[in-house]
């Protein structure tokens, strides 16, 4: 067993996107990674209590143990919900 994990943060924010591959020990939490990885300093507007973050497109705890090859994901909160975005589209195509 290694004593340490490869890791990559991706984000894609309006002023950019970030994915950046890391080294961190084995033990380490989701939220650790993210401060360890420099995506909250560099993206400012991402709030860990508002923003969900998950492992490969499966929502996550910020308290989760990571694993070798993991990439954590940042997700930014929806701007328009979904299905009445679809049901305008449907209405205008008519």
């Amino acid at each position: 067993m290694t004593d340490y994990l490869q890791v990559s943060v991706a984000y894609v924010g309006e002023q950019g996107q970030m994915l950046r591959a890391i080294e961190v020990a084995c033990g380490t939490r989701l939220e650790e990674a993210l401060h360890q990885s420099g995506v909250l300093e560099r993206f400012p507007e991402i709030d860990l209590a508002r923003n969900k973050v998950g492992v490969f497109g499966k929502l996550a705890k910020l308290d989760q143990a990571l694993e070798d090859g993991d990439r954590i994901e940042i997700y930014r909160p929806l701007i328009a919900d979904p299905k009445a975005a679809r049901k305008r589209r449907a209405a205008g195509a008519g």
